[in-house]
């Protein structure tokens, strides 16, 4: 547990239950968590807190994880970041749209947490 003090993770959803849920359950395994509740929070904070990993919905109103990813995997500051795609859209398009984008991971909803945790932790280099 101690080596993943250092390991910062941004979580983004709309859904602030499950926002809390992913929260709690990272927090107990000693990441770092920060939220963000939407898509231009993500930006935003993707560049203020510097993450280590970025879990991020999908399906978020206004600003997609679509968008947030397209955007964050162009900008140099924040390209290098691994992204995980947290969705319940789990058809085979969605996959491969996400790779073209340069996501890591893609995690299904409802979610194991301890998949979560080993693929945050693989992604971060502390596996």
């Amino acid at each position: 547990m101690g080596n993943d003090a250092r390991v910062r993770v941004l979580v983004a959803d709309d859904d602030p239950v499950i926002l809390r849920l992913i929260e709690v359950n990272l927090a107990l395994e000693g990441f770092e968590v920060e939220t963000a509740s939407g898509g231009e929070d993500v930006i935003t904070k993707a560049g203020q807190v510097e993450p280590d990993v970025i879990l991020l919905d999908v399906m978020m109103p206004g600003v997609t994880g679509w968008d947030v990813a397209a955007r964050l995997k162009a900008d140099g500051a924040t390209a290098h970041i691994p992204l995980v795609f947290l969705s319940a859209r789990t058809q085979e398009e969605d996959k491969r749209k996400g790779e073209e984008l340069g996501v890591a991971a893609y995690v299904s909803k409802p979610f194991d947490p301890v998949e979560l945790v080993a693929t945050i932790r693989r992604l971060a280099g502390r596996a």
